[in-house]
Formats: C-alpha cells, sequence, structure tokens
C-alpha cells in the first residue's frame, strides 16, 4: 500500500504541475489588457479567475495538515474582484507564490499521510481526498483559462495539446516514439 500510496502522490504533483504549465502556457498567448478582460458582466476575466487560484492555494496549503483549508483570513469574494489595474507580473508573482505552496506541502507528504483527515470548511477529507477535490478544481479553472485565451487568440492560436485535423500525425509520432 506504500508504494500505491507514494506513487499517488507522485503521480498528483504531476497532474498539478501539468495545470499549472496548461494554464501558463495560455495565459502567455493573450496581452496584458486580455488578461483583464470578461466576455460578459457575470463571466470572469483570466486575472480573476488567476486571482481565485491563488487564494484557495493558499488557503487550502498553508498549514494544510493542521488547519481548516478555508483559512479564516482568505476573502473569497474580493478574489472576483480586482482593483485598479494590475500588471501581468504582479498577477504572476502571486500566482508563482501560491503555487509554490501548493508543491511545498504536496512534496512534505508522506506515503502515509493520506489516510490522515484534514477539514475543509468544517468537513473532514482524507488528505486523499483533499488532493482530488483540488485536483478537479482546478482543473476545472485551467480550462476557462484556456478557453478565455483561445477565445482572445482566435486564428492565431497556438494549440497546448494536438492541433485541429493533426491527430493522426501526431498518433503516429507517439507510436514511433514509444516503439523506439
Amino acid at each position: 500500500m506504500e508504494d500505491l500510496n507514494r506513487h499517488y502522490l507522485e503521480e498528483a504533483g504531476r497532474q498539478f504541475r501539468g495545470h499549472k504549465r496548461l494554464a501558463e502556457a495560455a495565459i502567455a498567448q493573450v496581452n496584458d489588457d486580455e488578461l483583464l478582460r470578461a466576455i460578459d458582466p457575470e463571466a470572469n476575466s483570466i486575472a480573476v479567475i488567476m486571482k481565485h487560484i491563488s487564494g484557495n492555494l493558499r488557503s487550502r496549503f498553508r498549514d494544510f495538515l493542521s488547519t481548516d483549508g478555508e483559512k479564516p483570513d482568505r476573502n473569497r469574494d474580493q478574489e472576483f474582484i480586482i482593483d485598479g489595474n494590475p500588471t501581468r507580473d504582479e498577477l504572476l508573482r502571486v500566482w508563482e507564490d501560491s503555487w509554490n505552496i501548493l508543491f511545498h506541502q504536496l512534496d512534505s507528504l508522506l506515503p502515509e499521510d493520506l489516510q490522515r483527515t484534514v477539514t475543509i470548511r468544517g468537513q473532514p477529507h482524507t488528505v486523499l481526498q483533499a488532493l482530488n477535490r483540488q485536483l478537479a478544481h482546478y482543473a476545472y479553472h485551467v480550462g476557462q483559462i484556456v478557453l478565455l485565451a483561445k477565445h482572445f487568440r482566435g486564428s492565431d492560436w497556438r494549440s497546448l495539446s494536438v492541433p485541429k485535423g493533426q491527430s493522426e500525425t501526431f498518433n503516429a509520432e507517439m507510436t514511433r516514439k514509444w516503439r523506439t
């Protein structure tokens, strides 16, 4: 069981890092104005989604094993408001700092920690459940970031996965790589 738990922690880390990379590759394709642009009054901008993910990361993973994942100093509603005109560098600094909190906690977890109980908003979760919850949450929001970036770039969008119409070529190349 310890090997399975260790493998899970490695895979969770790989998934979190993959979500972060995917978001950053999409963010890199938009200009500074597009970071702050919402497509309608009810929609969130990429900057808002980044701010929300960052706030969630800080709240969930600071003192992960010992305090509730909804920290008293978090103001979730404020995460959905952009005050002023934050720069790309400011947004990315907070983003990076927040992801580093997660990665530090994740890298310090031991296989036996997966069965420990943590709370989020007073509700008990095993560490495994809490990690899965956050993986799903961040995947949801990263998908929003990618969709917005793709919308803003239009025909200038550079695919982050297999480009349209190139599946056969991609699959053949992957098969060739695995056979050699």
